[in-house]
């Protein structure tokens, strides 16, 4: 059902504790409060005598997969709970479709150079469709190709080099000369590099191989070599983006998740690194990929889960769509969602990729 963490093995729990636990789980998911055997017992597929309910939570809680926060409350499940019931989840109950505002967030008709403004709108939608808060990052800027190709005379002395990707990116580099430009040689240069580049990824070890030509006289030569990096360059210093949306919403719904949890999610979420290289985990995966309380990286997101899946094109996985919440979530809204956002934009940016 999902990715999960090496973990040490462990036998499974008996149909008993199984059914148990996924009805601690399911109430507490659904009211947010501690679950007591009043609550489960007589349930659908639990036809158990109360005692004998008590008993078994009793024996769950003594394995770890339930706490109890107080002496007169009922239980909790823990972050070895709510993995268990995940890495339960039967497949023949497929996850909950996602809301078709998902793929009405993608316009497959829409110009496809607006991938940044998808990008952010798909963000938005998952949040909005599953109350959590919704992540995407973007393609490395090294996965885009490089479309077109302008080389423009601002001033005798100055020239601008314009680079546009199939992501609709447009890079721009200003190069100064000592001496002025001849406008022939800056129309050639435009020619010469579209008629060499055009189609390879930004970033490529193969652009600098394809515009050296040994043929080329010295004023034609010398003017590539001082506007060259502006296309063998292209993308090598850029950051990746991550795209958010929700996080007002997320940071006022304080009821099921820890305010330093909150905290540390919001300053990884402006430093970028640390979330980056949690969620690149998820790009070599061909299955959901989903980390639960202390699995996340760093004891200050317990409290926190992830659901992520990872987009992109044929033979290339470019980016993750995730949800982070509280543990509580709706596991099943969660893996059905990104699932669908994952596949809705594999399909819209088809025609940037191809």
């Amino acid at each position: 059902m999902s990715d999960r963490p090496p973990v040490e093995d462990r036998p499974p729990l008996p149909g008993r504790q199984q059914l148990i636990l996924r009805a601690v789980v399911e109430r507490h998911i659904a009211t947010g409060a501690p679950v007591g055997s009043k609550h489960i017992a007589g349930g659908d597929g639990l036809d158990f005598a109360s005692s004998t309910v008590r008993y078994e939570l009793a024996r769950l809680e003594d394995l770890g997969y339930l706490n109890h926060p107080h002496t007169s409350a009922g239980r909790v499940p823990t972050d070895k709970g709510y993995r268990y019931y995940v890495d339960t989840l039967p497949p023949a109950d497929p996850p909950a479709a996602a809301n078709p505002a998902i793929r009405n967030a993608l316009d497959l008709g829409e110009m496809r150079k607006e991938v940044d403004a998808a990008l952010q709108r798909l963000a938005e939608v998952v949040s909005q469709v599953t109350n959590l808060l919704g992540v995407v990052t973007a393609p490395a800027p090294q996965t885009a190709k490089i479309r077109h190709v302008e080389v423009l005379l601002l001033q005798p002395q100055l020239v601008m080099v314009v680079v546009i990707t199939s992501t609709g990116a447009v890079n721009k580099r200003i190069v100064a000369f000592e001496n002025p430009v001849d406008p022939g040689v800056a129309d050639w240069a435009k020619d010469f590099l579209n008629e060499r580049v055009i189609g390879l990824s930004a970033g490529a070890r193969m652009i600098e191989a394809r515009i050296a030509e040994p043929s080329l006289g010295h004023r034609e030569q010398a003017f590539l070599d001082a506007i060259g990096p502006a296309v063998t360059e292209l993308g090598v210093e850029s950051a990746e983006s991550l795209y958010v949306g929700g996080r007002a919403r997320f940071v006022s719904d304080r009821r099921q998740v820890d305010l330093a949890a909150i905290d540390s999610l919001m300053g990884q979420l402006e430093e970028r690194y640390t979330l980056l290289a949690l969620l690149r985990g998820a790009l070599g995966r061909h299955e959901v990929y989903l980390r639960i309380g202390e699995e996340l990286a760093g004891p200050q997101l317990n409290g926190l889960s992830m659901v992520a899946a990872n987009y992109g094109v044929a033979r290339q996985n470019l980016g993750t769509v995730s949800l982070f919440g509280p543990m509580c979530m709706d596991y099943r809204l969660a893996i059905g969602t990104v699932r669908e956002a994952a596949f809705a934009l594999s399909r819209f940016l088809e025609g940037v990729y191809e």
